[in-house]
C-alpha cells in the first residue's frame, strides 16, 4: 500500500540482470506514488548484448547505467556494485527510502540494513522472487501487477471475478478483525494499513483489482458501505463480516 510519502527522496537501484525492461516506464509511474525518484541507476554489464533490450528505456527515462564488467561467470559483481553504492548513498544521508528493483535475493540484507536505519524500503520484482526479500521490504509490488493496469473505462467495463484462494481469504479476515469497532465494521484505510504490516507483497491487483474497495465489494464474505466525514469531504469507506 502506498504511504503518504509525497515528498520522499527515493533511490532507485535496478538489479538489471533480474529485471524485465519492459516494465521500466509503469515501474516509475508506481514510484511516484510514494516519492520523487532523485536517484535512478541500473546496474549490469552494458557490453553484453544480454542487456539491449534496457538501453533505450534508460536514455527514455533518465536512468543512469552503471557498468560493472562480468569477469567471471555469475552476476555477483552487479549485486556487490549496487549494494556499495547503496550503502554510500544510506550514509550520505540525503533519502527517505530505497527502490530496490530485482528478483534476486541476494539483496534480502541490504534490504533489511537499511530498514535498521529507519529508511523504507520498496521492492519490485517478479513474480517468483523468493519469499525472504519480499518480507525483507516495507512493500513489494509484483511487476506483473504493473502491466496490469488499466484505463479506468476498460477497467469498470471489464468487471474482473475475484479467484478466492485460503491466502487471501486468511489476510482479508486478519485485516480486518484487527480493525473493527464495537459495531464490527472496520474503515477500509485502517484494513489496507493491516494488511501491508501482515504481508509485504499485499495487493488488490494481484487479485485483478486496481483498488481494495472493489475487492472487498466483491468478496461475498463482506460488505462495504461509506460514511460522511463531514461537509465538502470525501466520505469514508467501512467494511464488515456478512
Amino acid at each position: 500500500m502506498p504511504k503518504d510519502n509525497d515528498g520522499a527522496r527515493l533511490a532507485v537501484l535496478i538489479d538489471a540482470d533480474n529485471a524485465p525492461a519492459k516494465h521500466l516506464e509503469q515501474l516509475l509511474v508506481e514510484i511516484a506514488k510514494y516519492g520523487t525518484a532523485s536517484v535512478r541507476r541500473a546496474y549490469g554489464d552494458w557490453t553484453s548484448t544480454q542487456l539491449n533490450s534496457w538501453k533505450d528505456h534508460l536514455l527514455k527515462h533518465s536512468v543512469q547505467p552503471m557498468q560493472q564488467f562480468s569477469y567471471t561467470t555469475g552476476k555477483n559483481a552487479t549485486d556487490s556494485a549496487l549494494i556499495i553504492d547503496a550503502m554510500d548513498l544510506l550514509h550520505a544521508g540525503n533519502l527517505d527510502g530505497f527502490c530496490l528493483v530485482t528478483s534476486d535475493s541476494d539483496f534480502t540484507r541490504l534490504a533489511a540494513r537499511i530498514r535498521e536505519e529507519g529508511l523504507t524500503v520498496y521492492g519490485f520484482g517478479e513474480r517468483k522472487t523468493p519469499e525472504p526479500f519480499r518480507a525483507a521490504c516495507d512493500t513489494f509490488v509484483y511487476v506483473e501487477n504493473l502491466a496490469l493496469t488499466k484505463p479506468k473505462a476498460a477497467e469498470e467495463a471489464a468487471k474482473p471475478q475475484l479467484q478466492r484462494d485460503e491466502t487471501l481469504d486468511r489476510l482479508l479476515a486478519e485485516a480486518v478483525d484487527a480493525a473493527s469497532g464495537d459495531d464490527g465494521w472496520a474503515n477500509l484505510g485502517t484494513v489496507g494499513s493491516n494488511l501491508s504490516k501482515l504481508a509485504s507483497d499485499f495487493d488488490s491487483r494481484t487479485w485483478g483489482f486496481s483498488k481494495l474497495k472493489d475487492l472487498m465489494q466483491a468478496h461475498p464474505d463482506y460488505q462495504v458501505r461509506s460514511r460522511s466525514a463531514g461537509e465538502g469531504k470525501t466520505p469514508n469507506a467501512y467494511v464488515k463480516h456478512k
